[in-house]
């Protein structure tokens, strides 16, 4: 973990009162942290830095359990849906690149939550003074990283039952790495300070949380109050298995959140409703197709829909 991370943090265990983490630095190297902990002043929860990875997910040891994204063929999948386009796979997705482009340059610290294996983070490197990818994955925490630190990665891609065939990615040379961090942390407990962030990402994340509003208020408080953008893109596949329908944004006929969820964050965007404030300006919404790849012959197609906002 790089250590100008370090100022940024909080303790997501105290939340919503914030608390600052002391660090203790076991092995460092050139500004980053391979083996320590991160300490919480108020609650003395102890967070662990191991191979340079920071664990700040309160909640780890259950998502861990219950969380399909930790096995190999997963990682490859999402590494293949991330990059594909690097490999000039013909059946590529160009959807990071479609999501990039919304962002203008700026200054300031920009977070990508439910990040994976880091493909909009190191796009947003490009964008901002330091990009920061989260995910409660640490299958997909580890292999970003590993992308950070290496800039290529062999991959074995699934070809039919037990065949395979193995690629390596490599990132562009005009990707920079050095002001890019990855981090295992909780999109409805974010570890950051209010205020801190200028540049807020959650793409196909919203549908996917237990409550999706608790991660939107979360987006709101560490998002600066002004001079910041927002970018929320997802398929609004709500469904039980992911959270309550109560807690759903959309998908339903009656309720304060009757109609389709793109419409319902727009406009809690713009009104700064449910503490979303100060208000919005929304754009237009767009969409793009993102895909996940099984093996050569299975893909799986999504509309992801998108809204950019700043204020």
């Amino acid at each position: 973990m790089k250590t100008q991370l370090i100022e940024l943090l909080i303790c997501p265990a105290c939340l919503p009162g914030e608390y600052e983490l002391h660090a203790q630095i076991d092995t460092e190297v050139a500004g980053d942290i391979y083996s320590g902990s991160l300490k919480c002043s108020h609650c003395h929860s102890v967070f662990p830095i191991e191979d340079g990875v920071a664990n700040l997910d309160p909640n780890f040891d259950q998502h861990t359990n219950e969380n399909k994204y930790e096995y190999d063929e997963v990682v490859s999948s999402y590494l293949w849906s991330h990059y594909g386009d690097l490999l000039d796979d013909e059946m590529a997705s160009e959807a990071y690149q479609h999501w990039s482009n919304q962002i203008l340059p700026h200054k300031g610290t920009a977070l990508d939550t439910g990040g994976a294996v880091g493909r909009f983070t190191f796009e947003l490197g490009n964008k901002c003074d330091f990009a920061i990818g989260i995910d409660n994955s640490a299958a997909f925490i580890k292999t970003a990283r590993k992308l950070m630190q290496k800039k290529k990665m062999t991959v074995s891609l699934k070809e039919e039952g037990f065949l395979s065939r193995t690629v390596e990615i490599s990132l562009p040379d005009e990707w920079r790495t050095h002001n890019v961090e990855f981090i295992i942390a909780d999109a409805q407990k974010l570890p950051f300070r209010s205020d801190s962030i200028s540049m807020f990402a959650s793409l196909n994340l919203v549908d996917k949380v237990p409550a999706p509003m608790i991660h939107l208020e979360e987006m709101n408080r560490v998002t600066h109050s002004s001079e910041a953008q927002f970018l929320l893109s997802d398929p609004f596949s709500w469904s039980t298995e992911a959270s309550e329908v109560d807690n759903w944004l959309g998908g339903q006929d009656e309720g304060p959140f009757a109609g389709k969820g793109i419409d319902n964050i727009s406009n809690l965007l713009r009104d700064g409703d449910n503490g979303l404030g100060p208000a919005w300006q929304v754009e237009e919404p767009g969409h793009v197709w993102w895909k996940i790849r099984t093996h050569s012959n299975h893909y799986e197609l999504i509309k992801s829909c998108f809204i950019k906002a700043s204020r």
